[in-house]
């Protein structure tokens, strides 16, 4: 399945779950029910999934985790924070190229209304 087409099934779901819960909840609660979503809609989700760090001839498996990695090829940042902020991006940035993945969806559910709280974030450095 297209990056696009997984895209867009995140996104629907985001906006399902933001409408019935609103603002104002922990990011793990997201988490868990766009996962539920996800995975009931037929979707590969990986939650929590660990991306190592390889730095030279060593592994480092406490590097990252990833909130939701979809797929095996859309990572999924979520956020419960007034703001997003240019760390945030640089974390999901990082994410991706650690992981060679070439889309990232940055949604932060702490607005009023989701569509502002979404950054789609494309790695343009593969290797």
């Amino acid at each position: 399945m297209p990056e696009n087409d997984i895209t867009e099934i995140i996104l629907k779901y985001s906006f399902k779950i933001h409408t019935a819960l609103g603002p104002g909840l922990l990011e793990s609660v997201y988490t868990e029910c766009l996962f539920y979503e996800l995975v009931k809609a037929g979707l590969f989700v990986e939650k929590q999934k660990v991306l190592p760090v390889v730095y030279e001839t060593i592994t480092l498996e406490t590097g990252f985790r990833i909130d939701l990695f979809v797929e095996g090829k859309v990572i999924v940042e979520l956020k419960a924070v007034e703001a997003l902020d240019q760390i945030h991006l640089a974390q999901t940035l990082t994410y991706l190229r650690l992981s060679n993945c070439k889309v990232g969806l940055l949604i932060n559910f702490n607005v009023m209304s989701l569509k502002a709280g979404i950054r789609s974030v494309v790695n343009n450095f593969q290797s």
